[in-house]
């Protein structure tokens, strides 16, 4: 009893900050969504029309879906350009090469920059006129090859998502090294005896006991994508790009809950409702995970 006395000792500073910063203005969030409030005045209570109004109402579901969408296709690509570029390293950085430390380091630098510089340099990078990427692909006689990055449609949503994968991938490659690297040795040189070639290596002794790591960048790729903001707005503003190009949840709601250009009103009671569907579709996926995570481990178990 006394064990369970300190153990919640030790919890309870964790939970009155976690709840200060976190649970307590998520609940409050979700009670200003069933209200009309423009930030300032007094608060109407409208039950559940902020949700009617996102979901039905053509002048704000149209953004909405799109911004939902974009926030799925972002992670999508995120998942690609991301993801599947640090296990690739992962596996490259853990087969014993020359100069290892130095290359784990120049992965990781981006991670510890600020997400606006990266989105302010990158904008330059990627200017038509000034910027470097265009100018390279000229003089290696690429000239079909430059586009206008962030003034297209088309091409904006999965520029960003290069982008943020840049900054995001080192941090996801330690993930997937510590995995590797905790695999015991003796079951390499076990399959190799047997004659296992490197895909079948890859296969069946490399990526059973990654599954957990998976799943677990899997759920921090998910969780912010969909809170995905400063780097959008760094790159191409609040309204994300032309014609909503890259408009994500985030943009979405910044843009409602507290007026956009051309003159649109803070609306804080529809911006509530827009973060607490954001918050549904990361708890119901999260708790999806989760529950698959928990039927594999009992099979395994069995």
């Amino acid at each position: 009893m006394k064990f369970k006395k300190g153990i919640l000792l030790f919890i309870l500073p964790a939970f009155v900050i976690y709840s200060g910063f976190m649970l307590i203005p998520l609940i409050l969030s979700m009670r200003v969504s069933f209200y009309e409030y423009a930030g300032i005045g007094e608060m109407v209570f409208v039950g559940l029309d902020n949700f009617k109004k996102l979901l039905f109402d053509p002048l704000y579901s149209e953004r909405f879906f799109n911004a939902v969408g974009n926030t799925f296709e972002f992670f999508g690509y995120t998942m690609l350009f991301q993801n599947v570029t640090a296990l690739l390293l992962a596996l490259a950085l853990t087969r014993g090469l020359k100069l290892t430390a130095l290359f784990r380091t120049i992965i990781f630098i981006p991670v510890t920059l600020s997400i606006l510089m990266i989105g302010f340099v990158w904008r330059l990078i990627l200017n038509p006129n000034i910027g470097v990427l265009n100018q390279f692909l000229e003089k290696v006689g690429l000239d079909s090859l430059a586009h206008a990055w962030l003034g297209s449609e088309a091409l904006v949503l999965p520029v960003i998502t290069i982008v943020n994968a840049w900054h995001y991938t080192g941090l996801m490659v330690m993930l997937f090294v510590a995995g590797i690297q905790s695999i015991p040795e003796e079951r390499f040189e076990a399959a190799r005896i047997d004659g296992a070639n490197s895909w079948n290596i890859f296969r069946h002794i490399i990526i059973p006991p990654l599954i957990p790591i998976i799943g677990i960048v899997t759920i921090m790729t998910y969780m912010g994508v969909f809170n995905q903001f400063d780097l959008v707005y760094a790159m191409v503003g609040t309204t994300g790009g032309p014609n909503y190009g890259a408009d994500v949840l985030g943009t979405f709601f910044y843009r409602t809950a507290f007026g956009g250009s051309g003159g649109q009103m803070p609306q804080m009671g529809l911006g509530a409702a827009i973060a607490t569907m954001t918050f549904l579709f990361i708890a119901t996926a999260v708790a999806l995970l989760f529950y698959l995570n928990h039927i594999r481990a009992k099979g395994e178990a069995k």
